[in-house]
């Protein structure tokens, strides 16, 4: 039991650390708005994976494969709130660029000396949530992923519960590491015209996956 689980500790930090719209949602969230907003990000990001790993171990993600049409509906929303999250990245930058050249015109700065965004921290949540929720496949991976990890004779639905608190608590590690890495440079981040940068950056980012997301790739 014991190899098992640090097998399954091992398995789970290494998906933890693969990049995709959560690691991109959750950097930039950390860079614009700080700490605080990085870890409610953070935080939904594991509400919503705690969600499919229960529903894995219930099996409710089963029916993510057993109809097609559940699955391609759910994909479908995941890729509009994607391209959403990445739409609103964008425009986020391109106001930027108006308001630094507004205050450029009125006093000569250029907008450097603008302070960080504030960001509730519900909205925060929020984002994490539903980027982790809009993906179908994450449910299915949760389905396909925990079994393997069941010893043979042991109580199969106590063991995918364990399985599931301690997926979720591994990546809550990962990422809380993430967002303490990203706030120790955020100084870099603050100049307006790399604060843009990192907007269009993250915007095409996001609404790349979700083109991907919705092509079914």
């Amino acid at each position: 039991m014991f190899d098992t689980l640090l097998l399954f500790a091992l398995a789970s930090l290494l998906v933890s650390m693969a990049p995709g719209p959560t690691t991109v949602v959750i950097i930039r969230q950390s860079i614009d708005a700080g700490r605080p907003a990085g870890v409610a990000t953070v935080l939904g990001n594991e509400t919503g994976w705690l969600a499919w790993c229960l529903a894995a171990a219930f099996g409710l993600s089963a029916l993510l494969l057993a109809s097609r049409l559940a699955y391609d509906v759910l994909r479908v929303a995941g890729a509009a709130v994607l391209i959403w999250f990445g739409v609103q990245a964008l425009l986020r930058a391109r106001r930027s660029i108006r308001r630094d050249a507004s205050a450029d015109a009125s006093d000569g700065t250029g907008g450097a000396s603008a302070a960080p965004r504030r960001r509730s921290r519900w909205r925060c949540y929020r984002m994490g949530l539903l980027t982790n929720l809009a993906n179908p496949k994450a449910g299915v991976f949760a389905l396909s992923f925990l079994p393997q990890f069941v010893p043979d004779g042991a109580p199969v639905l106590p063991t995918l519960l364990l399985l599931a608190v301690a997926s979720t608590l591994i990546d809550l590690a990962w990422y809380l590491g993430v967002v303490v890495a990203v706030c120790q440079v955020r100084r870099l981040f603050q100049r307006p015209a790399v604060r843009r940068r990192v907007e269009y950056l993250s915007g095409m980012v996001l609404v790349a996956l979700g083109v991907r997301l919705a092509a079914g790739d």
